[in-house]
């Protein structure tokens, strides 16, 4: 199960685009993991697999940790692959950017099977494509004329492309993203200069069942409640989510959604797998960060300790996460997954693992 949380959506200053020194909607962020099972190592050629020639040195394998290029960590068209795996699953996180992938493990039971470098590979090319709107290319769009969904379906195909070439690495993925931009207040298509001239806009691009939700924590006493945004699941049939890769017919042109949210300062918002949602309501999500917001802001504290104090949304992060894994190894608890099942005319009880 993937949690990932952003929170405090402002405009900083400290990121801005290096040509023009503009400022950028900003955030903190912060995620946590837990694997159903370990990964299937990556194959050749994503990894080099180290040597067993005599012939060769044997100082060729350079743990990361001493060399951040090492052949040995993978690589795809003669970058490092960005992200993190958890399992059949990955997670990629920036200030602007945040993406949950989730793996179909099913494909474990297949010779060439890798649903976690299929979710990776897509991680990868997604964050790759919305850093080059953000950065390389001048003069960046406003939000009214991005295509968050084309980002996506780069994505896909250099994914396709890459494991193609691969001889026919096999896997699939569901995927959602959440994309922080701006658009102007004004009519001018010129970039805004200042603050007070535009508006900071989430931008959630969804194929699947992974989930974002949108948590206003000043808007507790609305008649709408704290949760202003929440995405739409998509599915085949019970169990069975829409997915991009091998043997499916799902693409991000034909099957994703694309939603924008404008954003004010304090807005969290939380991208997660489905062994979050399938375990936690939506309401249980909103208590956990709700609750956690308000005990970082009694004690002062900076951040989640198991991450070195690398800031709040850690906490946050680690809270739904523990929540959800909690129910899911309770056989006996009642959960969103068991409710669907049970109207599905299935017996099952107990969160989902």
């Amino acid at each position: 199960m993937n949690a990932e949380s952003w929170s405090k959506c402002d405009v900083d200053h400290s990121m801005t685009d290096p040509r023009t020194s503009k400022p950028y909607p900003g955030n903190e962020a912060g995620y946590a993991l837990s694997a159903k099972r370990p990964s299937r190592p990556f194959p050749p050629p994503f990894v080099s697999l180290p040597t067993t020639s005599f012939s060769d040195p044997l100082t060729t394998y350079r743990p990361r940790r001493q060399d951040p290029n090492s052949r040995y960590e993978p690589h795809v068209n003669g970058r490092l692959i960005r992200g993190v795996t958890n399992g059949d699953d990955a997670v990629v996180a920036s200030r602007n950017f945040l993406g949950v992938n989730d793996g179909v493990g099913a494909w474990a039971d297949k010779e060439r099977g890798h649903a976690a470098l299929w979710s990776r590979l897509i991680a990868h090319f997604h964050d790759l494509a919305v850093e080059r709107m953000l950065i390389e290319e001048p003069n960046s769009a406003d939000s009214k004329e991005l295509d968050p969904i084309g980002f996506l379906q780069e994505a896909y195909e250099m994914t396709t492309g890459a494991t193609g070439r691969a001889k026919g690495i096999l896997g699939t993925t569901t995927a959602v993203s959440a994309l922080l931009h701006w658009k102007s207040k004004t009519n001018s298509k010129e970039e805004p200069s200042h603050p007070s001239e535009f508006t900071p806009v989430l931008h959630v691009t969804t194929i699947g069942d992974c989930k974002v939700l949108v948590i206003r924590p000043s808007a507790t006493d609305t008649d709408t409640g704290p949760i202003i945004f929440r995405t739409k699941e998509q599915w085949h049939w019970f169990d069975c989510p829409k997915q991009l890769g091998s043997n499916s017919k799902d693409t991000p042109r034909g099957d994703a959604v694309c939603d924008s949210i404008d954003l004010r300062e304090g807005d969290v918002v939380i991208a997660m797998s489905d062994g979050v949602t399938d375990n936690l309501w939506e309401n249980e999500i909103c208590n956990v960060v709700l609750e956690n917001l308000q005990r970082d802001g009694k004690d002062g504290r900076g951040g989640g300790s198991d991450y070195d104090n690398m800031g709040p949304m850690v906490d946050v992060a680690i809270a739904v996460r523990n929540a959800a894994k909690e129910v899911a190894e309770d056989p006996f608890s009642e959960s969103p997954y068991m409710e669907r099942a049970v109207d599905e005319g299935l017996p099952i009880e107990g969160g989902e693992c």
